[in-house]
């Protein structure tokens, strides 16, 4: 029974036709993985070629105690795709996942942040460490481009065009998209890149990389995460926040302010518009707030 080779061409295929990010890699990797291990302590002697749908309906069943639907679902959408794959490539002819079905899930409301609070979130960065203009950088532009982490950890300084007031994106799936950028971003971007970084001792690889940290290097999701938790903390927030936090707030505060969705669909790099209208349900309150303030039959 050896998994190995389909799963490496897996990935290859991932990586290269589709675009897909380290993270996403790592995450049908690990879920294959765990098929392959309960086969194994199962004693069970199959291979992607002959697993039957009997075999991964166990394996299924046996991960439906141990993780909440949301991950069953992640789970079960990424062995479909590996068994697609395999037809693709005339592995198989069938899809033993063709007749599983995914758990249904509630859509889950993004958490957001009012204004005051992102500025106190800002305003406890300590500006008088070099790395505080580049947190209050990092999070502005966050926050005024809507991005992803993994966005703003890969920005180039080649992707900045402050003249034209957009920034381009090479988002998910490697596509690229341009996004417009304000003046109070635009200022903090510039102190940090003019006054610090100039100052590192940049590595090779790394001369484009707009966010660096103190050794020169590219900075890592997990210190964005950090950055922000350390922050929240500092001002008592009792909100369970993350980047793409400031990312749901973008598009929020957007929205409440009158902006349309296929604006922030595009500003946010959404391939559809359904995850975009996640947002109008956030937004109920403040609607009803505009019904009771205009309506005439108020």
């Amino acid at each position: 029974m050896n998994w190995q080779p389909y799963i490496k061409s897996f990935q290859s295929y991932l990586k290269i036709e589709r675009g897909l990010s380290p993270n996403t890699l790592a995450n049908y990797t690990f879920d294959l993985q765990r098929l392959t291990q309960f086969l194994e302590e199962n004693n069970i002697d199959t291979n992607p070629i002959t697993i039957s749908e009997e075999e991964v309906q166990l394996f299924i069943y046996s991960i439906s105690k141990e993780v909440n639907p949301r991950s069953q679902a992640r789970i079960i959408s990424g062995l479909k795709s590996f068994f697609t794959y395999l037809i693709f490539e005339d592995y198989r002819t069938d899809n033993p996942m063709e007749l599983i079905e995914t758990p249904k899930i509630g859509r889950k409301l993004p958490d957001t942040l009012s204004i005051q609070e992102i500025d106190s979130l800002i305003a406890a960065i300590d500006l008088s460490k070099p790395e505080g203009e580049r947190n209050r950088a990092m999070l502005e532009t966050l926050y005024g481009c809507g991005l992803r982490v993994s966005e703003l950890i890969s920005l180039k300084i080649s992707d900045l065009f402050f003249e034209e007031g957009f920034i381009k994106i090479t988002g998910k799936g490697n596509k690229q998209r341009f996004v417009p950028i304000g003046k109070a971003t635009v200022k903090y971007i510039n102190l940090y890149h003019k006054e610090i970084r100039t100052h590192l001792p940049i590595q090779k690889g790394q001369e484009d990389t707009l966010f660096l940290n103190r050794r020169g290097r590219q900075l890592t999701r997990a210190m964005i995460f950090t950055i922000i938790k350390d922050l929240a903390k500092k001002i008592n927030l009792n909100k369970a926040i993350s980047p793409h936090t400031f990312r749901h707030s973008f598009a929020t505060h957007l929205l409440e302010n009158g902006a349309d969705l296929r604006s922030i669909q595009l500003m946010l790099g959404h391939e559809s518009i359904t995850t975009t209208e996640i947002y109008v349900h956030l937004d109920r309150q403040h609607l009803t707030q505009i019904v009771n303030q205009f309506h005439p039959r108020k």
